[in-house]
């Protein structure tokens, strides 16, 4: 595939995604945070009042996104997956429980990739993509990806262009990310679990996006995330409706079920 076919005549390509990621995340480093109130409520900012106002910000500016939510999240919030895909936009795989699969053994992964299937299959919601829980893909990640009929993955940094994967179920496309185009690394802080300790100014932030888009579009590269295919092969020993928007007052208890 030429570079101008992707690149429809722009001069480069940008993929705006969102990681719905909520408790899960905190959960899975340890069931007894259920417990801690400000944590979860500081996880639970994201999909209760975040995502609403991001859904009401792409619909004045037109500008379809990818929302790659883990099962987990959308069993325990029913209308969260169906109420961004109303609006136009994508839901992608991103785990079940936001486990990375290097810290999964081979039939971990698969379950917990399966498990998540099976939550959007009960909810109607078609997926296409996946995302890596924390990026942490394994060998097998992607042939899981093609096994379950899907067509890309998100969670590779092989190239700064999409390229293909061949794997043994099927060829797959590779939307590749980096560390620099995620504003978690900005942002990311919690005293416990220790999942970041760092909250940069905006200011440094609009200028790593705007930089890079200047540079990749001076380029004809796409922003973020075709080659021919790439086997991927390991190395020998020595890879219900959301919320209304408006303020809220008061505290409300919530029950945050322990992740399996």
């Amino acid at each position: 595939m030429s570079t101008d076919s992707w690149l429809g005549g722009a001069a480069a390509v940008a993929t705006l995604t969102f990681d719905v990621d909520a408790e899960s995340p905190v959960l899975a480093a340890g069931a007894h945070y259920a417990g801690h109130l400000m944590t979860m409520s500081h996880q639970s900012y994201g999909p209760d009042v975040g995502v609403p106002r991001i859904l009401d910000m792409l619909d004045e500016l037109g500008v379809p996104a990818t929302f790659f939510v883990p099962g987990w999240v959308a069993r325990h919030r029913p209308g969260l997956a169906a109420s961004i895909v109303e609006r136009g936009h994508e839901v992608a795989h991103h785990s079940y429980a936001h486990r990375a699969p290097t810290s999964m053994s081979d039939q971990e992964e698969r379950d917990d990739f399966a498990r998540a299937m099976d939550v959007f299959a009960a909810q109607g919601i078609e997926i296409q993509g996946h995302r890596a829980a924390l990026w942490g893909a394994r060998w097998q990640t992607p042939e899981l990806v093609a096994e379950h009929g899907l067509r890309y993955d998100s969670s590779l940094m092989a190239d700064d262009r999409p390229y293909r994967i061949a794997t043994a179920r099927g060829e797959i496309a590779e939307l590749p990310v980096h560390w620099s185009l995620d504003d978690w690394e900005q942002y990311a802080f919690l005293p416990e679990p220790a999942i970041g300790t760092v909250i940069e100014s905006p200011a440094k932030v609009l200028e790593l996006l705007v930089r890079r888009a200047g540079r990749d579009a001076a380029l004809r590269l796409p922003v973020q995330p075709v080659l021919p295919p790439v086997p991927l092969r390991p190395p020998r020993a020595a890879a219900g409706p959301a919320p209304a928007r408006g303020a809220r007052t008061g505290v409300r208890r919530r029950h945050v079920p322990a992740l399996p």
